[in-house]
């Protein structure tokens, strides 16, 4: 969920936090400029022709990897080691955890925050850290258990986003970029950028070792095809893969080809990801979040004018919240997510 904009990351720590804070004015190069874009009537039928992007808070260094949990939504700032919650009602976002992405005594190391954000089957929060190189996971009484940290004795690279499975499985991707230096620094022990699948048991194993910068992940509403975003500015795509009954995958092939899209005029490349119930994919990338069709149509795109990181659904299911760059919006839309209840 970390676009190459910010290659060095932190970790996480334990105290939790509701201490409000008035936004800062947005620190984005770019002007956050959103818009419609409609290239086939079948976008109609999941977003409102009357539907507008609402704009939430803003000020943020790099927001991130967002979550519906509680009534509420928790994102990340990562450069800002920083997690916080926005309500409706609240004047502003406000601090829900700091440190989130470092240890707690571990903070002046000046590595980045948490990342990509989930829940497990229990409801617990699920973050990936950056600056701690792991998967953990927030107890009910705010003390943080690790889930993973090595794979074959070697530490993590620096987990980004993942995914949840029906049985329990968490899928994740580990991309270099909460390592000074990314793929070139001294801190890396894995010899490629995984996508990763974490057991209820606490088993880790490899799925895909050949992507350059695997980002966001999601699973179709079947489960039966895994979906991974590539941050690759030489090669922006969103790759597929059939998930097999043991839950390992195959047949990956390019899903949707971004490459061509990259360029001044529409800032990011593919990031996070979100799908909804009816199929359709919720994209992060190049102008802002695509929508893609099941058989992977690009159908038309909120634009944003800046590079943008994630989304998730939240509200009743059919609200879409938006991480770009230094701002938090959403826009309604006619489906759901995938596993919304």
């Amino acid at each position: 969920m970390t676009s190459l904009k910010h290659l060095s990351l932190w970790v996480l720590a334990g105290a939790l936090f509701s201490t409000p804070i008035t936004q800062s004015a947005a620190n984005s190069k770019r002007p956050f400029t959103p818009s419609i874009e409609r290239l086939d009537p079948e976008l109609d039928q999941v977003i409102a022709v009357s539907a507008s992007v609402e704009k939430l808070a803003a000020g943020f260094n790099w927001s991130e990897g967002p979550v519906w949990k509680d009534g509420a939504l928790l994102f990340s700032d990562v450069p800002e080691n920083v997690m916080y919650r926005w309500k409706e009602g609240l004047e502003a976002a406000e601090v829900f955890m700091k440190p989130s992405g470092t240890l707690v005594g571990e903070e002046s190391k000046g590595r980045q925050g948490s990342n990509g954000l989930g829940m497990d089957l229990s409801g617990h929060l699920v973050i990936c850290q950056h600056g701690a190189r792991r998967l953990a996971r927030v107890e009910t009484d705010g003390k943080q258990t690790a889930l993973a940290t090595h794979f074959e004795g070697k530490r993590l690279n620096s987990p980004n986003d993942m995914a949840l499975r029906s049985n329990g499985d968490i899928y994740f991707t580990d991309p270099p970029y909460g390592l000074d230096g990314g793929n070139q620094s001294a801190q890396k022990e894995l010899s490629f950028n995984g996508v990763f699948r974490l057991t209820p048991t606490g088993g880790v194993s490899v799925l895909v070792r050949d992507l350059t910068f695997p980002n966001g992940i999601a699973f179709s509403p079947d489960e039966k095809t895994l979906y991974v975003c590539v941050s690759d500015p030489k090669a922006c795509k969103l790759m597929a893969y059939n998930v097999k009954e043991d839950g390992s995958v195959q047949n990956g092939r390019v899903f949707f080809d971004g490459q061509s899209m990259v360029g001044a005029a529409r800032p990011g490349l593919f990031d996070g990801l979100k799908v909804a119930r009816s199929g359709h994919l919720f994209v992060t990338g190049p102008g802002g979040v695509l929508v893609l069709s099941s058989n992977g149509k690009h159908l038309g795109t909120i634009l944003t004018g800046v590079p943008t990181g994630n989304c998730a659904w939240g509200d009743d299911g059919s609200t879409l919240y938006i991480t770009a760059d230094a701002t938090l919006c959403r826009i309604k839309t006619l489906t759901s997510g995938a596993r919304w209840k």
